[in-house]
This record gives C-alpha cells, sequence and structure tokens, in this order.
C-alpha cells in the first residue's frame, strides 16, 4: 500500500530548480515528486506493485495525471508497467542516480549522509580533473565567465544572498566542466548544481558563504585563466574537499584559506 510523505517533497525549497529540474509542474509534476520521494526513502519499496486505481485515489488526480507521471518515473528507471501485473516500482540498481530529481529525493530522505558522501567522492573525482582540463582548453570567453561567476559569489557572499550566490555558483562550476572539452564531464554538469542546490536548500551551509571556499573559486578561475593546470587542479580539490565536509559536518569550521588572487577579488 502507497504511503503518503509529503514533508520535505523537493517539489518545495529542496528542489533543485536551478540544476534543470523541472520541479512541479502541474498535477503529474507534483505526483512524480511525491511519489519519487516515497519510492528513494523505502516508505514505496522495490518490488512493490501499485495500481492506477489506488494512484487515483490516494493523490486525488485523474487517470491521465497518474499516467503521465507513471511515465516519467519509468523513463528515470524507477517503476516498470506490465499489463496484468501492474505498476511496479524498480530496484535502485535500476535508477538513473544521476537525475537531478533522484538525487534531490533522496536527499530529503533518511539516506542523505549515503547520498552527500556518495556525491563527494563523485564530485572529488571529477572536478580537479575537470579544472586540470580547462585550463588547457578553456575559451576566452569561458574564462571571463568563471571569473564573471566568482566576482557575483563574492558580492552575494558577502550580502548574505544564499539563492543569488547559488545561481552564481551553479554558473562557475557548470562553465568549468563544459570548458574541460570533455562533453562526458560537461553531461554532468546537472548533477553537481542538484549537488549545490540540495547543500543551500538544507541548510547544509552557513547563513554567509565561507570566504575560503571563494578564495579557492577564485584560484580556480585564475589558474584556468593562466593555463596552470596543476594549480587549476588543486584549489578544485581544496574546493571539494570543503564542500563535502561542510555537508557532512556543518558545525565544523573551515580551514584557513590562501589569500585571495588580487586580479579577482582586489584587496
Amino acid at each position: 500500500m502507497v504511503r503518503d510523505s509529503q514533508a520535505g517533497s523537493p517539489g518545495s525549497a529542496g528542489s533543485p530548480e536551478s540544476a534543470g529540474s523541472p520541479g512541479s509542474a502541474g498535477l503529474h509534476g507534483s505526483v512524480v515528486d511525491r511519489l519519487g520521494v516515497q519510492i528513494t526513502s523505502g516508505a514505496v519499496p522495490a518490488g512493490e506493485v501499485l495500481r492506477i486505481e489506488q494512484l487515483e485515489a490516494r493523490f486525488g488526480v485523474s487517470r491521465s495525471v497518474v499516467r503521465e507521471a507513471i511515465r516519467v518515473l519509468e523513463s528515470m528507471g524507477m517503476v516498470s508497467s506490465r499489463r496484468r501485473v501492474g505498476i511496479t516500482v524498480a530496484p535502485r540498481a535500476c535508477w538513473n542516480l544521476f537525475d537531478p530529481r533522484i538525487i534531490a529525493w533522496r536527499l530529503d530522505g533518511p539516506g542523505r549522509d549515503e547520498q552527500l558522501r556518495e556525491l563527494g567522492e563523485l564530485r572529488r573525482g571529477l572536478e580537479p580533473v575537470a579544472a586540470h582540463l580547462a585550463a588547457l582548453r578553456a575559451t576566452p570567453a569561458q574564462c571571463g565567465t568563471l571569473t564573471g561567476a566568482v566576482m557575483q559569489m563574492a558580492v552575494h557572499g558577502k550580502s548574505g544572498d544564499l539563492e543569488a550566490y547559488l545561481e552564481a555558483d551553479v554558473l562557475f562550476h557548470r562553465t568549468l566542466l563544459e570548458a574541460s572539452g570533455n562533453e562526458m564531464m560537461g553531461a554532468l554538469s546537472g548533477v553537481v548544481a542538484a549537488v549545490l542546490a540540495g547543500r543551500t536548500h538544507h541548510h547544509l551551509m552557513p547563513a554567509r558563504p565561507e570566504p575560503a571556499a571563494i578564495r579557492w573559486h577564485a584560484e580556480v578561475a585564475q589558474s584556468v585563466q593562466a593555463g596552470d593546470a596543476a594549480a587549476a587542479e588543486r584549489a578544485m580539490r581544496d574546493i571539494v574537499d570543503e564542500a563535502t565536509r561542510a555537508m557532512l559536518d556543518p558545525s565544523s569550521p573551515s580551514d584557513a584559506a590562501p589569500p585571495a588572487p588580487p586580479s579577482i577579488l582586489g584587496p
């Protein structure tokens, strides 16, 4: 039987809309979000069979809305539909774990710490290498975008506007992955954006972003522009390590950071 669990639905504050998630657009979007949370949390376990009629009654929507929601979840590998059997919840191994919506739903559930750890490990294996490659391949326009994003992060970090800071942070990391010149890395920008949005919307970062983190972003931007691959990789590893530590232990203070590169942040 389906158990409702609206609390903390990613259709509200936890949704990484800046990460490309459609959010709860329309009735079927709301059903997708609510059922997605229930499946990822284990409230609706793998192997459970759902019926269209049951979902209609549970969510108070029409059959066409339920069917559209099921099509979306099926495209994400979370359920499978078979005639005369019904809708079967798929095991986690079948899910598209890189889908930003699934990332958001898992961050809303009881396995959040495990998800944060896995995402931190993924980022550590991805972004420092992307920074290294970006220092070798970035275009002047991409270098300018990185620098501009850091400047916006500094401004919004000082004012405490976390949503504006998030927007600039997402732009920085998306541009860096694209600047790597590796399309496979660039395709994972939505995953990184979902992590950044989750950190903000789950209150896993301070009210005012750490100056150390902004300085490291500035160092990455400057190193990429200078073509210093080793320095770019090192600074990006510092960023990822600090972010992972802060998400897993928000009460732990950041380590001291090197001075900000003056060409970006000034004195």
